[in-house]
């Protein structure tokens, strides 16, 4: 006789994978119903971080993978002085711990910058994927490749990016990403970093940092109230236009 899972494991488990309001976002690829199915058989938890608290620190040998289902997130790296490097920001929809849950330890950690909700992933069920289900597997290798894409997006910005620029692509950047999930309302969406997660991803001083982000809003790019920020004019210069006009395509989701 068939077991019937109980309400308990439901509310665990969170929105079953074939309800799942992201699947609806323009932002992502459709899926079969067979590849949604292996994908809720790999899910173990819903799981719920407040911001601030590490979803995986650097060095755990025992992280699993996730999808970020609600929120804000970022990944980092740590010098034994205390800097840090952000390394790129993740919003909903975005795989959590790839690295991680391949490797023996994380290299990496990742924190919640809002409070989030997570899709959990058993790490123990990866080569089941790859053996199975060869469509998700070339996703997985794809999504991967698309974090080490905007990981070089940022690296161009420091390298040849002046600051104002630096700042205005990461700003633009994250507008297109989040209106792509359906997050900006009237120019506007929310926007939870601080000048320091700032200073922390584009390699500059905060005191610099603060003095181009005033720069930045006396231009008219942006205007911050009530943390949300709006978009006044992303084509301020010929080359931050270049970079709100870049066409973007729907992306697997996990």
């Amino acid at each position: 006789m068939k077991t019937m899972p109980d309400h308990a494991s439901i509310a665990r488990l969170g929105v079953p994978c074939l309800a799942c309001p992201l699947r609806l976002k323009a932002a992502f690829k459709d899926k079969s119903d067979e590849e949604v199915r292996f994908i809720q058989g790999m899910k173990i938890d819903h799981r719920s971080v407040p911001a601030g608290s590490e979803v995986i620190h650097p060095g755990q040998e025992d992280a699993e993978l996730f999808t970020l289902f609600s929120g804000w997130a970022f990944r980092y790296k740590s010098l034994p002085d205390g800097r840090r490097q952000i390394l790129n920001f993740l919003l909903p929809g975005d795989l959590v711990g790839l690295q991680a849950s391949l490797l023996s330890a994380a290299q990496h950690g990742i924190e919640a910058l809002t409070d989030v909700e997570l899709c959990t992933f058993s790490r123990k069920r990866i080569w089941d994927l790859f053996v199975h289900m060869p469509s998700l597997s070339y996703e997985i290798a794809w999504l991967g490749s698309r974090e080490e894409s905007l990981i070089d997006e940022n690296l161009t910005s420091v390298g040849q990016r002046n600051a104002g620029e630096r700042i205005a692509a990461l700003m633009i950047s994250l507008y297109r990403r989040a209106e792509a999930l359906d997050l900006v309302s009237d120019n506007n969406f929310q926007f939870p970093l601080s000048q320091q997660h700032l200073a922390d991803a584009l390699g500059l001083s905060l005191v610099h940092t603060s003095k181009t982000w005033s720069r930045l809003r006396r231009a008219g790019l942006f205007s911050l109230a009530g943390g949300r920020l709006t978009l006044l004019n992303p084509r301020l210069t010929a080359r931050m236009a270049l970079l709100f006009e870049r066409e973007r395509h729907p992306r697997p989701l996990i």
